[in-house]
Formats: structure tokens, sequence, C-alpha cells
């Protein structure tokens, strides 16, 4: 009897110590709040490069369920179609949230074009080399019937840009160790072609195009900094 009064003793100990060791860990600061705020209707610009955005398409809506999630995970959000000279079009989604602890992470587009009706196929992790440096990015095709679209896009979580995955959760993990939670950016890049590797080299141009046009702190926004 004694016994069992000792062990239920010790247990309720290690489960309230177990308790204030969580709370004590758990990131309360967010990295957001300490931060300029920002824009993301007027830190991209409207035109470029040779890029300007196409009134006459509307971005590609999801159903009222995912939306519901999106807005959840996002302060922030911008879809715009671009065209340049030669007709070309590419879209481009920016999602913003101030919150990436792992309750509330980024939204990845396998998921959210999955959730679409797509078939999501040729997933890879890439590099991508620009006049401020590489970054990884991933590359990946949707499919829906007559519709295929090759799409290029990144994660940031805080200053740095990640793979989502392993990478982006030591990169959460590294914050939560100094008690900050990180921001985070998504940035995704896709047209309407069914040559995959042409569509990739006219985004890889719209994207330099676009960071080459933006101020540094947006830019480091967009792809994080480098060396960290």
């Amino acid at each position: 009897m004694r016994k069992s009064v000792i062990t239920s003793l010790i247990l309720g100990i290690l489960m309230i110590v177990s308790a204030a060791l969580t709370m004590a860990l758990t990131p309360t600061k967010k990295v957001a709040d300490q931060q300029e705020k920002f824009d993301l209707e007027t830190m991209i610009p409207a035109k470029f490069g040779g890029w300007k955005i196409d009134e006459s398409i509307i971005p590609l809506k999801v159903d009222a369920e995912t939306q519901a999630k999106l807005d959840k995970i996002y302060n922030q959000t911008l879809s715009r179609t671009y065209v340049n000279s030669y007709g070309e079009r590419i879209m481009l989604s920016i999602a913003y949230g101030g919150d990436q602890s792992d309750n509330l992470a980024v939204h990845k587009p396998e998921v959210c074009y999955y959730a679409q009706g797509f078939e999501v196929m040729k997933i890879y992790a890439d590099e991508l080399l620009t006049q401020y440096g590489k970054f990884p990015i991933k590359r990946l095709m949707a499919v829906k019937g007559s519709r295929n679209e090759p799409i290029t896009y990144w994660v940031t979580i805080g200053n740095k840009a990640v793979l989502p995955g392993v990478e982006e959760k030591l990169q959460q993990l590294r914050y939560g160790l100094t008690g900050n939670v990180p921001d985070g950016m998504l940035v995704r890049v896709s047209t309407i072609d069914t040559d995959k590797e042409k569509a990739y080299q006219l985004q890889n141009i719209f994207i330099q195009d676009l960071l080459s046009t933006i101020a540094d702190g947006e830019r480091t926004r967009l792809i994080g900094s480098f060396g960290v």
C-alpha cells in the first residue's frame, strides 16, 4: 500500500515537472511582432523587368474548406498573373504567416493542389542560383484534365530559405530554443505548359527579374539571408 502511494507521488511529480518543462521550452515571442510591418500588395510591384499584371486572368480559387484553413495559417496572401511582351504568362502566389509553429506551418502546394483535384507528380528538390546567392526550391507538375501546370516554389522560415520537411523543422527548432516563434513565407510560381523544362526556364527568368527589382529588405523577406 505504502509502495503504491510512493509510486503515485513520484509519477505525479514527474508529470508536473514535465508540464513545467514543456511550458518553459515553448516559444512565446513571435519574430513577426519584432519586425517592421509590410504589405505584400505594395511590396511586389505591378510591373517589372518586362512583366506586368494581366488583369484579364482570374487566379485559381481554392474551395471554401481549404480557404478557411489557409486563413488560419496566413496573415497575408497575394495571387497575380503576369504577362510579358511575348504573351507568356506566369502565375505568382505568395503567402505570409506570422506564426510558423508546428500547429500553423505553411500549406505546401503538393497538399493544396491535391485537395483541388489535381494529380501531383514529378516532385523534386533543386537549387535556384541567383545573383544574390542560391537557395533551395521544389519543382512539381500538377495535372487536372487538359491543364498541365509546372510549379516552382520555396519556403522561408524566419531568415532562411529551407526545403519543406526536415530542414523546415530544424529551422523551427532553432528559433524555438531561443524562445522565438518564426514567421514564414511561401512563394509559388507556375505556368500552364506541357513542356515543363521550358516552363521552369521561364519561371527562373521571372524570379530573377522580380528579385532584381525589389529592395534589399524585401528581397530578404522573399528568399532569406544567405550565410545564416
